[in-house]
């Protein structure tokens, strides 16, 4: 059996203080995975500029015109993180490869699991999902956030890995798959956990930063979880649906009690505060159910549009 090729997708925005050493390592995992026989030596760098304003777009084109294995594509502006891996595995696709890998710029992601990955595709698998070990590396409010969004993605119907992001390998099979979905507002990790295929999982521990920040933040996070949400589940719409029938229950007992205690004891309800504080309430529970709806009209309203994912500016292939 002929070894496979391997393209290794890196998103990277603003990232010009990691971003040399990140080519330069991936390339030696590239000639070490070749001398095992692990992958052929068409095998290549894939690297998607996601509208950096620093140095990083220069950065890579130095790299690239020193050895043909590193290839790029930069976005005409900033599209986020979940195009840019989009905009990879269409990329690598289009180039031709047997499998693809994505992983972060800043390495956190211990490029040498990337080995473990092709083991388990070897076997059969189609998908390999990276799990990392544990979060010693975040911070509280990160983990504790982190924490709820799987819990709540789960709840709702994606079904993701605990710990699970986006440092995965794909077959071409998976990436011939995923050409057959048009949407927008793709959600990666529910994709690729309901798609169906030979799934694995390879554990990995999680590093320090080469250097520079973390762009992923809270606000971040809580839009790729709308997203997720809005794209893999209804199940937030018939919550407020149940809610709604919960709340005219409420509303038809309490009146069923007022008009007997009316006819029978010919008491009076009593109790402003009462009143206004259950109107703050029902009005907030409405209010929060109208965001909901909003939501996936908006999400809807995106699809409608026909809008490019991204726009391409420049490829170095």
């Amino acid at each position: 059996m002929n070894s496979p090729s391997l393209a290794i997708i890196i998103p990277c925005y603003n990232e010009e203080l990691c971003i040399r050493a990140a080519i330069k390592r991936l390339l030696e995992v590239l000639d070490d995975l070749v001398s095992k026989s692990k992958i052929s030596e068409n095998s290549f760098l894939y690297l998607v500029d996601d509208g950096s304003e620093d140095s990083t777009w220069e950065i890579i084109n130095e790299y690239h015109n020193k050895d043909n294995r590193v290839k790029a594509l930069k976005f005409i502006r900033n599209f986020g993180n979940q195009k840019a891996l989009i905009a990879g595995l269409e990329g690598v696709r289009n180039l031709g490869c047997d499998c693809a890998v994505s992983i972060d710029a800043d390495l956190q992601q211990d490029e040498n699991a990337i080995e473990k990955f092709l083991d388990e595709y070897a076997k059969g698998a189609d998908i390999v999902s990276g799990i990392r070990n544990n979060r010693k590396t975040d911070t509280f409010i990160k983990k504790i956030t982190a924490l709820l969004f799987y819990k709540l993605m789960n709840i709702l119907g994606a079904k993701i890995p605990l710990n699970h992001s986006d440092y995965r390998l794909v077959s071409r099979k998976a990436l011939d798959i995923m050409e057959l979905y048009t949407e927008k507002y793709l959600f990666l990790r529910g994709f690729f956990n309901e798609v169906g295929l030979k799934t694995a999982y390879v554990n990995f521990d999680v590093k320090k930063r080469i250097a520079g920040e973390s762009k992923f933040n809270l606000i971040s996070l809580m839009g790729l979880a709308l997203n997720g949400i809005t794209s893999f589940s209804v199940v937030p719409l018939r919550l407020v649906a149940v809610l709604g029938f919960c709340m005219a229950l409420f509303g038809f007992l309490v009146g069923v009690e007022t008009i007997i205690e009316k006819i029978f004891w010919h008491n009076s309800p009593n109790g402003w505060a009462t009143t206004i504080i259950l109107l703050c309430v029902f009005g907030g529970i409405q209010l929060f159910c109208l965001g909901i709806i909003g939501e996936y009209v908006g999400q809807v309203f995106r699809e409608v549009k026909g809008r490019p994912r991204y726009i391409k500016d420049k490829e170095l292939i």
